[in-house]
This record gives C-alpha cells, structure tokens and sequence, in this order.
C-alpha cells in the first residue's frame, strides 16, 4: 500500500482500510468529542466491529468508485483523515471532507492532506468541480477551504440536524481550472 509523506515531520497520508478497525476506533476515541462538534463522522463506530463497518462501507465506495477514505499518520499514530465523500467521475465533480483528533491540530496536516486528493483528483480523474461543506460554526474547517483557495458559494440554511440543532452549511468549491492556476501562483 501507498503512504504518500505530506512534509518532513514525519505526516503522511495513506489508504484507511477495514483491517485497520481497532486502531481507527482507538483514534475515534481519543477526538470523538473534538470531531463530533459539528459533524457525525463515525458516530456509530463504537467498537472493532462497527469500526471496521464503516471501514468496509468506504471500502466499497471505492470499489464501485464513488468515493474513499483515507488516514493521516503523524509520526506512525492515525490521528485524522480526509476523504472524497462523494466521487463522480462521469460529471467531474467530487466532495472533499476531514476529521482530526485535537492533539493533531495547527500543523496544518488537513490542508496538505486534501491538497493531495484533489491533485489526483483533477490530475489523474479529470474532475472539475471539488466540493467543500462545513457547518457554518466550524472555523477550523472553513479556514482549510479558504486556504485551499476555494470560493464559497453560499449557505444552506438550517440543512443540517446535529445534536438537535438545525445546523447552516457552507458551500465552498474550486475548479479545476482554478486549481491549476493556484498551484503555479
């Protein structure tokens, strides 16, 4: 398998896949809280078995090429992940999205990390549309978007029920041909 190294302090950025079930849910435990404040990314994964469950469900989006997921390593410990939610590769248009345990956080490991994905993505797929949504509370997401030099499009009003709370999502995008231009800036 693949670990592609996203800087020189030891992140790197590889296949999470159901074998790795019990260390995803030890992961998931250790940020559930932190994560789980605006989304709820792995919510159901409350031990090896229904870890390695959702595991398998991205597992098989990949299979049929309809998304997938992948860890951050940081020193040979997984202490986050980014993903195509969505993949269609006949339209040319995806969804990115991520999660992080705290103690991982300010290293900047989700900005590069997704950098990767949507480098294959526009490079490798052909897509031309990358879609970013975060709730419109959750900061820290958003800055990954304006750092990745996409645009924000608007909001869904009070699309999203988390916690018993109507949540507002941002919409953010690049295209590919925006994408191109960023990284020769």
């Amino acid at each position: 398998m693949y670990a592609t190294p996203l800087g020189d302090d030891g992140a790197e950025l590889r296949p999470l896949e159901p074998w790795h079930a019990e260390e995803f849910l030890a992961h998931l435990d250790r940020g559930r809280d932190f994560v789980q404040r605006y989304i709820p990314f792995g919510s159901r994964a409350t031990d090896t078995a229904s870890a390695r469950e959702l595991l398998q469900s991205y597992a098989d989006k990949k299979a049929a090429d309809a998304g997938s997921l992948h860890g951050v390593w940081l020193e040979g410990r997984l202490v986050g992940g980014v993903l195509f939610r969505t993949f269609d590769a006949e339209h040319g248009t995806c969804e990115v999205g991520c999660w992080l345990e705290p103690a991982a956080t300010g290293r900047g490991l989700i900005t590069r990390a997704v950098r990767v994905l949507v480098d294959w993505a526009v490079d490798e797929r052909g897509i031309q549309r990358v879609e970013w949504r975060a709730a419109t509370a959750n900061e820290p997401s958003l800055n990954v978007a304006r750092r990745l030099g996409m645009s924000r499009e608007g909001v869904l009003r009070e699309n999203w029920p988390h916690r018993g709370v109507r949540q507002d999502t941002e919409v953010w995008s690049v295209l590919a041909r925006e994408w191109r231009a960023l990284r020769h800036t």
